[in-house]
């Protein structure tokens, strides 16, 4: 963070890479702007009509120097790169659930019991409300690094974080393969690539000729595809861990390689997994063909998501470790890693076993 005095009061740089002004007035008491600035100069003629203001003798203080949380959200979310996704996320949990009750105050009146109220009384599912309070508590812990309040108000204990309320089973390989053969034969390709190679959908979306290289088994993942308010927008994927490389099973290239002569869009930069119309294939068009095939495999609740927490099991289960389930997986932090852990009831089974065969010195167990 950039600090540089001005000629009256004082302009910093925040790591929004936006600007700061404050100052100390004829009160005595270190006033700061309710919002920042797009550059130095502009923070700069900020100070400088406060400055004039108190040599005319019209300066008076502003009854509250410090922002309301509406005004303070507003320049917070403008000034950082999110995700669109991301992005429409913040602002609906803003909109939806921050804002309408707790907008109007100011920063410095937001305290611990206000706070606790607040998640208290929010009417929503536990996975919102913990994505809620754990936004504002990152708005909050921004002004305590711009000095705008002293302390976080959000001390609500294991707030931030919600139960898994659905308990994931993911498919066995009985339950996939039934799953695949249910499957019309364009969408095979793509449940086996993102089961077995643990990819997001939208990461196997983008997928694209040139991403999938045959000769050396390895699905190269740049891009994600996401839809953001009925908007089809491509990026990068979810995380920077997300770009990656990833080995692809032997026994899935004499697939794939089908896959791309019959259903692969024509050219070199052409949809490895197009929807019918040529571009990007639509949840929607996945849902329809993946309802009926799920149904036919016995798993009524499997998501195509689940897809990815199989592969997680498959690989933990031939004894990666934990950092190459991270890469393979493109999580940035272990914990996200272990998320995707399950355990298996074939597996325990073998465990089970094992502990048997120790505790009678019976190796055949």
């Amino acid at each position: 963070m950039a600090r540089r005095k001005a000629s009256f009061g004082s302009v910093r740089r925040l790591p929004s890479r936006r600007w700061q002004a404050r100052y100390t007035a004829p009160d005595l008491v270190r006033h700061t702007a309710a919002g920042t600035f797009d550059t130095r100069s502009d923070a700069e003629a900020w100070l400088a009509q406060r400055r004039t203001e108190i040599a005319h003798g019209t300066w008076a203080p502003v009854r509250s120097a410090v922002p309301t949380l509406a005004v303070y959200a507003e320049t917070w979310i403008a000034d950082r790169e999110l995700k669109p996704r991301t992005r429409a996320e913040y602002r609906g949990l803003l909109d939806r659930h921050i804002l309408p009750a707790l907008g109007e105050h100011t920063l410095d009146t937001l305290t611990p019991a206000i706070v606790r109220m607040w998640h208290a009384r929010m009417k929503t599912g536990p996975t919102a409300r913990a994505h809620a309070y754990s936004l504002l508590k990152t708005i909050l812990a921004t002004a305590v690094t711009d000095d705008v309040i002293p302390a976080n108000p959000c001390r609500v204990r294991g707030a931030a974080s919600a139960k898994r309320v659905k308990q994931i089973r993911p498919a066995t390989l009985d339950e996939l393969t039934a799953l695949v053969e249910a499957l019309p034969a364009r969408y095979r390709a793509l449940a086996l690539l993102s089961a077995w190679c643990g990819l997001r959908f939208g990461e196997a979306a983008a997928l694209t000729r040139t991403d999938l290289d045959r000769t050396n088994g390895i699905v190269r993942v740049r891009r994600a595809v996401v839809r953001v308010n009925g908007d089809v927008q491509l990026g990068t994927p979810k995380s920077a861990a997300g770009v990656r490389d990833v080995r692809i099973p032997p026994h899935l290239l004499p697939l794939l390689a089908a896959h791309v002569l019959e259903h692969a869009a024509p050219g070199r930069d052409g949809l490895l997994f197009p929807g019918r119309d040529g571009r990007h294939l639509a949840p929607s068009t996945l849902h329809r063909v993946f309802v009926p095939a799920r149904a036919a495999a016995g798993r009524p609740d499997l998501r195509f998501h689940d897809l990815r927490h199989t592969g997680a099991v498959l690989a933990a289960q031939t004894g990666a470790t934990l950092a190459e389930l991270m890469n393979r997986l493109g999580h940035t932090t272990a914990g996200a890693a272990m998320r995707y852990q399950h355990a298996s009831a074939d597996r325990d089974l073998v465990v089970a076993r094992a502990l048997s065969a120790l505790a009678t010195g019976d190796n055949s167990a």
